[in-house]
């Protein structure tokens, strides 16, 4: 059943084109940053965003501070709440559980596709966009050293070593996110439906995050850790922030995919 889920995912047109349209912005923003060497200043837009004029091979890591608040989010959002929902609405989800495949069997082939989709758009974005650094903003330092945001040097090594941390973090920041959307399919028969409703709750945390008022939620906010992976570039590493999001995301992966299977498990599938 995974197999035939990745088979799926791979071969659909919208799984290439998502990935397309979230490659385009980082690639605009490159070309716009090499024909008129303008960034943002320290400390402001995307993380990385102003030091990519001086080496590009950290674009990676400012088209993933592009694509993440938004664009990869509500790719994901697309993807997930389409799983289940996407089913039911094409009327295939009866003939699915007519063969010999438990409901518990399906729900977690379509996660798995899910997260396969997730970390095939966080590499194809990083890698894509480390080409364009090259080729538009050039290689930096011909040694190799790279200066992290405290300012201190990196060695090739530890820039590759931390770049990795960093794709393997976002990935995971995404897999909330997907679990949310997955619960949200399970409940209702449209995918757009579930992927608004996921939508909805990622704004609904962002806006909070801007609010003192709502000072006491903001840790346990989906969308709070999100740009975490900086942190990985201060020398020493600041864990603090990296290991809360990664509890956070994981609650929320662990709680809504129970809710995902409790509901899924006894839902009456009519069509």
């Amino acid at each position: 059943m995974i197999r035939v889920e990745l088979f799926a995912l791979m071969r659909r047109r919208r799984t290439w084109i998502t990935i397309a349209m979230l490659n385009a912005l980082p690639l605009v923003v490159a070309v716009l940053l090499a024909l008129t060497a303008i960034g943002p200043r320290p400390g402001t837009g995307p993380p990385f965003l102003s030091a990519v004029l001086t080496d590009g091979t950290l674009f990676p890591l400012a088209a993933l501070g592009i694509v993440l608040p938004l664009f990869l989010p509500i790719a994901v959002a697309v993807i997930a709440g389409d799983s289940i929902a996407g089913e039911a609405q094409k009327g295939t989800l009866r003939y699915l559980l007519i063969r010999p495949v438990g409901r518990t069997r399906l729900l977690v082939a379509k996660l798995i596709a899910v997260i396969v989709f997730v970390l095939i758009a966080v590499l194809i974005v990083a890698a894509l966009a480390y080409v364009e650094g090259l080729l538009l903003l050039g290689d930096g330092d011909p040694t190799g050293t790279v200066t992290s945001v405290s300012g201190s040097t990196l060695t090739q090594a530890e820039t590759i070593q931390r770049t990795g941390l960093a794709l393997g973090y976002v990935t995971f920041m995404m897999l909330g996110v997907a679990a949310i959307a997955l619960f949200l399919s399970t409940v209702t028969e449209a995918g757009l439906t579930a992927a608004l409703g996921t939508i909805a709750i990622l704004i609904g945390s962002t806006v909070l995050l801007g609010l003192d008022a709502a000072d006491v939620l903001q840790p346990y906010l989906p969308t709070r850790y999100w740009l975490a992976f900086v942190d990985l570039f201060r020398d020493p590493i600041r864990w603090g922030d990296v290991i809360r999001g990664l509890i956070a995301q994981t609650a929320y992966l662990v709680v809504f995919v129970g809710a995902a299977w409790a509901n899924f498990s006894t839902k009456d599938i009519d069509t």
